[in-house]
């Protein structure tokens, strides 16, 4: 007989913490923040640039800003669903467009990349912000740089070549005209990125994040 109280339940199980792989309404509404954000960044008014008058605009800082601050998986949904808001009607890309035109126009490449650069901006945010503790801005903005140059600019001159009917030499020189621009904007997206993750450690991924 077990005594008063007593199971025979056999020993205590020491459960081990899962990490968390399901979204809360949290991690659903920064992922609607930043896609809003960057709609706001992108019908801002722009600099027409070459003689295909495809703007400058403050739209890629939105996109760096969603990787480098929510991470991969989170900042490519949050640009996702600025593209699908965009692509269904609404005018939330440059110059008040919308609808699913714009994958005909010149800037479409750039569209098209702006996903991939979130995700590369963001796997590099993650081990940036858990390896490093100096230089972390400096170290986003390369970051930053290296998604733009490796998505961004590639597919925005393969946009240029399909839709527009530029040799790739001329495109190539078209797209040139936004490299300063983004250098700043990187630059730009890097200080804010590493103020946010000072004020909130925890926001990436939902795991702590080492100070510096």
């Amino acid at each position: 007989m077990q005594p008063a109280g007593k199971t025979d339940a056999g020993p205590a199980r020491t459960r081990r913490p899962s990490s968390r792989t399901r979204w809360d309404a949290t991690d659903l509404s920064l992922v609607a923040v930043f896609a809003a954000l960057i709609a706001a960044l992108a019908i801002l008014p722009g600099i027409p640039v070459g003689p295909l008058g495809v703007p400058i605009t403050l739209q890629t800082l939105g996109v760096m800003l969603a990787g480098i601050v929510l991470g991969p998986a989170r900042g490519t949904a949050a640009v996702l669903l600025y593209l699908v808001a965009g692509l269904i009607g609404l005018p939330v890309f440059s110059g008040f467009s919308g609808g699913f035109g714009v994958l005909a126009g010149p800037s479409a490449g750039y569209l098209v990349a702006f996903p991939l650069a979130a995700l590369v901006s963001g796997l590099l945010a993650v081990v940036v912000l858990r390896r490093a503790k100096r230089s972390r801005t400096l170290l986003l903005f390369l970051a930053c740089l290296a998604a733009s140059l490796l998505t961004i600019h590639p597919l925005g001159i393969a946009g240029l070549v399909v839709n527009a009917g530029l040799p790739v030499r001329d495109a190539i020189v078209v797209d040139a005209a936004y490299l300063p621009g983004d250098v700043v904007k990187n630059l730009l997206a890097a200080v804010l990125a590493v103020s946010v993750h000072r004020a909130f450690p925890r926001l990436l991924a939902g795991r702590p994040v080492p100070r510096a």
